[in-house]
């Protein structure tokens, strides 16, 4: 597999460094540890759509089930998180000292064999990346190697989320049931609940959520990345060359998964819980929306379609909160009529050729004889 030896065009440096300066100086800067735990919170939903831009906008593979793996994600963090809240003292007023609430609620007497490994830190770093990605892997094998996709896939997905939070509802003494797994409270000792340990979380959020982006990147400006275009444009063509085009699909849909989960994990760490509410069909397509507000083709984009979409979610909801889902359906069929490439779209069509226009009138820039265009290519 070959890469670009460019990264990022210069404007794609100084989209990455204008989206690293709101997360990482205007958003601490100009609002209150509540807020910034907020915005944290819809940054988590970024790592989704960014695994949507490579899933959907790439490689033409719509999933109405990427909540399957951010709440996989968050469920392996919750797991160590609420295993280190649940030693032998803190529980000691239990039926059964140092096992989860919700067990000894259910009359469950020893701590299941999957929770074991769960008390080591190294382990459920793994598991977080590993598990939803396994998860991945067996339901795209199960599809592509069929080639079972477009509208189908998109089906067979949401089928799993409803599944996997039937599931998770359905097994309380082993996943906590509809409440989910709460009341978390450290991470090595380390009170996540504090004003400070949720700054310097949002951060941790922040930085990673950096990293995926640059990861994301890479992938997209690699030969990977052409060739997923081209089955999404022309998939037996690309097949007819020779190419594996299953393997290609389950690897871009496993990576996305990945992503998806450590967007859960960071989730658990900063809300302090983690339920089934965030798995199923409707947290699924909320998560398509952020990727298509944004532009499903455009990682800054989906970026910044997830904090925008999630900030009008919370603003609205609280004064309309019945009407709120009434509008996210009305901004979907908004965006796939009017814009279907989303906010990037917009400024790409609109926004940037008037502030090219602009640019070009200035005197100083003028006065160096390059046209704006010429620069960022």
């Amino acid at each position: 597999m070959t890469f670009d030896t460019q990264l990022f065009k210069p404007r794609e440096w100084l989209a990455l460094a204008i989206l690293a300066a709101i997360i990482l100086v205007v958003i601490p800067i100009g609002v209150d540890t509540f807020r910034l735990n907020l915005v944290g919170k819809y940054l988590t939903y970024a790592f989704v759509a960014i695994g949507l831009v490579l899933c959907w906008g790439l490689g033409g593979i719509l999933s109405l089930g990427q909540g399957i793996f951010f709440g996989l994600g968050g469920y392996c963090m919750a797991m160590f998180l609420k295993l280190e809240a649940s030693t032998p003292e803190a529980t000691k007023i239990q039926s059964t000292p140092g096992i989860p609430d919700f067990m000894d609620w259910n009359q469950i007497t020893e701590l299941p064999f999957w929770w074991q490994p769960f008390h080591s830190l190294s382990f459920t770093l793994i598991a977080i990346v590993a598990v939803p990605a396994i998860f991945a892997y067996i339901i795209g094998a199960a599809m592509f190697k069929r080639r079972v996709g477009g509208v189908y896939f998109a089906i067979i997905t949401q089928a799993v989320a409803a599944i996997l939070t039937i599931l998770i509802i359905g097994q309380q003494g082993y996943t906590g049931g509809v409440n989910g797994i709460t009341d978390l409270r450290t991470l090595l000792g380390w009170d996540i609940r504090t004003d400070d340990a949720k700054t310097v979380l949002y951060f941790v959020n922040a930085v990673l959520l950096i990293a995926c982006l640059v990861a994301a990147q890479f992938v997209r400006v690699s030969k990977f990345g052409r060739l997923l275009v081209a089955m999404r444009d022309r998939e037996d063509r690309v097949r007819f060359s020779g190419y594996d085009v299953a393997n290609f699909k389950i690897f871009i849909f496993c990576l996305a998964a990945a992503f998806s989960a450590i967007g859960g994990a960071m989730f658990t760490l900063q809300v302090g819980f983690m339920s089934p509410s965030f798995v199923g069909i409707v947290p699924s397509i909320e998560m398509v929306i952020f990727c298509a507000v944004g532009g499903r083709m455009s990682l800054f984009g989906a970026v910044y379609g997830a904090l925008l979409v999630n900030f009008a979610k919370t603003t609205f909801s609280e004064s309309f909160p019945e009407l709120w889902l009434f509008a996210m359906g009305g901004l979907f069929i908004a965006v796939v009529m009017a814009f279907p490439n989303g906010l990037a779209g917009v400024f790409r069509d609109h926004v940037e050729p008037a502030l090219l226009k602009l640019a070009q009138r200035l005197p100083l820039w003028r006065a160096g004889g390059v046209p704006l265009s010429s620069s960022a290519k």
